[in-house]
């Protein structure tokens, strides 16, 4: 039998004699990337694991009758602010690259991203059905009436896009550069977010919690911008 053209042997060694080595070496280059790619699907199990939790959780207390006196606000108000962390999260991903040299695979960065938006559109649901049960005029009215609602409607729209978008394909069809600059509207969905979770908290006098997760989120916005600043960074 005759060796393929342009491949050779090593002979004498236990295992590998009469293996071309180009396919050894093509073998050795794919154990790291097939490594990452399994890293890469255990980090997403664990994102998903851990946005459902928030959901789990209020299955449990529904079923032991422990959501209070007013269960529909308690579940509006649990998943409005998981998705508050979790945005927070997602965030978090680029300052982390940048400042401690941990660098999450692209993937796992998807995976968070519409994690957060699946708890958004959870958030969103407990309102649509649960407190307005499909009104649509009523929901507009609400909407268009209270300045929280309009915030929060508006980071919600702006999230649809970034989550339809989330995959490869998208990527390769809208260029890396577009992509990006599509994807900067993570920013003012933060923002809105806060405004949304800030004027629903103001009703109530209560600024702790806004207070907190705004600090949380301004570092992490601000972290971009000094990484833009060769001044800073010195």
């Amino acid at each position: 039998m005759h060796e393929p053209a342009g491949a050779s042997t090593v002979s004498g060694g236990s295992g590998t004699a009469g293996v071309p080595a180009v396919t050894r070496a093509a073998a050795a280059a794919a154990s790291p990337a097939a490594a990452g790619a399994a890293a890469a699907g255990r980090w997403k199990a664990v994102v998903w694991i851990a946005a459902s939790v928030p959901v789990l959780r209020l299955f449990v207390l529904a079923m032991s009758d422990g959501l209070g006196a007013n269960p529909v606000e308690f579940v509006e108000r649990s998943l409005g602010t998981w998705t508050l962390v979790a945005l927070c999260v997602v965030l978090a991903f680029t300052p982390l690259r940048r400042w401690a040299g941990w660098n999450a695979p692209a993937r796992v960065r998807r995976a968070a991203g519409l994690a957060c938006f699946a708890l958004a559109s959870a958030h969103a649901a407990s309102y649509f059905v649960l407190d307005q049960w499909f009104d649509g005029p009523a929901i507009l009215h609400d909407i268009a009436k209270r300045p929280y609602l309009t915030a929060g409607f508006l980071g919600f729209v702006l999230l649809v896009p970034l989550a339809l978008t989330s995959n490869d394909a998208s990527i390769r069809r809208l260029g890396g550069r577009r992509w990006r600059a599509l994807h900067r509207a993570v920013y003012a969905v933060a923002v809105l977010g806060i405004l949304h979770y800030a004027w629903h908290k103001a009703g109530k006098n209560d600024f702790a919690a806004p207070i907190a997760y705004g600090s949380v989120i301004a570092v992490l916005l601000a972290a971009r911008v000094v990484h833009r600043m060769p001044l800073l960074r010195r």
